[in-house]
């Protein structure tokens, strides 16, 4: 999977790097990316230079922009005086090859493309006053011109360990990124920012100098159990999935996590409506098991999902003894409110020695941690893994970028759209996580799995037409089965190859397949 770091990771693997050329390396790889995106020899491009290395790196593109003929325009203005050393050699050498640097940006060129170089990933503080001014400046441009706005290693007033905007914010449509990947790139407000993502490792191999602590989510993460399935099986092989919920004016939450995990591929799934006149069947999807709650939580079950349609004033009691049980349990939506109100529950729910899985959304999280919604959004990481350790659980917290934490590790999930913002959505992922674990997924996996196959079945539907803009979560369960069986069946199709060539195993990574 493709590693991430931390600004204070990255310090680090910079000292333990000082001897190569970084930043003329990274200005070397800003140039070549800034050339294609130009497209033409003699195109005129605007560099934003600012007063850091970000500042260095930008000059570095500059000077070998000019010497590939590009007519070049630099703003900077900061003091060259109070540059770092190697962003003042950078300076010395872009106007020593003739360069000149503008205090304003020239009004009346058109531009083939803008260059942000103004701050890096160290930007803990909001931007203001001239700065503020140049980044909407940069931004108003690109609109006018329709051109590409290429941003090096994180765009201007993004955080680039959290994804949250520090004030005024470059909007680049091509982001950059030295050295390796930072979470701020995929989570927050990094999507909607960053544009197009790409990475220039400047020669390092960034997990031999340093380890990395959050990964991106990637198949390589969970393909190792996506197994084909043999003919001579039954439904006992493939779990039995409990969900918990659909209180009165609800019930279509729990319908939604039972139908998904039906379709994930668990072996049975019973459902204990808590609605007072529930249903004995689900007339869309008879396959269902239906069972009063009493019943439900004394069956065989390989995983229980309590939350989706609960209500809180259900009161403590049916979750306490759902959490007492020695099975998988996944909390969502009101049961992970009724969490949030019980201390005592809280501590039951940390002493589990089974796994715990939760999927909160923001404000969900915010509850569990006795915070406010803005907190959590402002350092996802960190409240991802707190929760997962107060807890002992592992955690998936939604959102853009959704955070999955594990054991003190943390991922972040890059597929998806917005058309899950919609009822229900997070349901399906309920179920999904159920499906999993009862056909005996590692609690991590599974979580992976499904979160990253949840997005990916919006960003297909959403291909077909069918979204981002209306998409319904109760469309998700389908797209979701297609495109697991497609990954198992590249999975199958990898194997034989294997079976048929035993003397020359095939490069073509299972990735390929995914």
């Amino acid at each position: 999977m493709i590693p991430l770091y931390r600004s204070g990771e990255l310090r680090k693997i910079e000292s333990l790097a000082s001897t190569h050329p970084l930043m003329e390396r990274a200005g070397a790889a800003a140039a070549e990316l800034a050339a294609q995106l130009a497209d033409t020899r003699g195109a005129a491009i605007l560099i934003l230079a600012g007063p850091g290395n970000n500042g260095g790196d930008a000059f570095v593109a500059a000077r070998r922009l000019r010497e590939g003929f590009f007519d070049v325009r630099v703003v900077f203005i900061g003091s060259p005086d109070n540059l770092p050393e190697d962003a003042a050699d950078a300076f010395r050498r872009f106007v020593g090859a003739g360069g000149v640097c503008l205090s304003e940006i020239p009004e009346k060129l058109r531009w083939s493309l803008i260059v942000d170089g103004v701050f890096g990933i160290g930007l803990k503080r909001e931007i203001s006053g001239a700065y503020a001014d140049l980044i909407h400046r940069a931004n108003a441009l690109a609109r006018r011109d329709a051109c590409p706005l290429l941003a090096l290693d994180c765009p201007s007033g993004l955080d680039a360990d959290t994804g949250a905007q520090r004030g005024a914010t470059i909007a680049a449509t091509h982001t950059i990124s030295f050295i390796a990947h930072k979470p701020g790139l995929f989570t927050l407000d990094g999507p909607d920012r960053c544009g197009r993502v790409s990475l220039a490792p400047l020669g390092l191999d960034s997990a031999s100098l340093v380890a990395p602590s959050g990964e991106l989510v990637a198949p390589e993460g969970f393909s190792a159990h996506l197994k084909p399935r043999l003919h001579n099986t039954h439904k006992g092989n493939y779990g039995s999935v409990g969900v918990l919920g659909g209180n009165d004016g609800m019930v279509g939450a729990a319908w939604l996590a039972a139908r998904a995990a039906l379709k994930l591929g668990a072996g049975r799934v019973y459902l204990g409506l808590l609605a007072e006149n529930a249903h004995a069947i689900d007339p869309l999807q008879p396959e269902l098991m239906l069972r009063a709650p009493d019943d439900l939580l004394k069956l065989p079950l390989d995983a229980l999902a309590c939350g989706p349609g609960f209500g809180v004033q259900v009161g403590e009691d049916l979750l306490a003894r759902a959490s007492s049980l020695e099975l998988p349990l996944v909390l969502d939506a009101d049961a992970l409110n009724l969490l949030a109100q019980s201390a005592e529950l809280q501590k039951r729910v940390a002493r589990r020695a089974a796994p715990t899985i939760l999927t909160p959304h923001p404000t969900e999280a915010a509850r569990l941690l006795g915070r406010d919604t803005a907190e959590i959004q402002s350092d996802r990481v960190f409240a991802a893994l707190e929760l997962a350790k107060r807890f002992n659980a592992h955690v998936a917290l939604k959102g853009c970028g959704t955070l999955i934490a594990s054991e003190e590790k943390w991922f972040v999930n890059t597929s998806g759209n917005a058309g899950l913002s919609t009822a229900g959505s997070g349901d399906t992922l309920t179920g999904f996580v159920g499906a999993l674990i009862a056909q005996r997924w590692p609690p991590r996996e599974a979580l992976l799995c499904a979160v990253h196959l949840h997005g990916a079945a919006a960003d297909r539907l959403a291909a077909e037409g069918k979204g981002p803009i209306g998409l319904m979560a109760s469309e998700l369960a389908d797209s979701a089965r297609a495109i697991f069986n497609e990954w198992v069946s590249g999975i199958r199709d990898q194997e034989s190859g294997d079976r048929g060539q035993r003397t020359e195993r095939p490069s073509a990574s299972v990735v390929r397949h995914l």
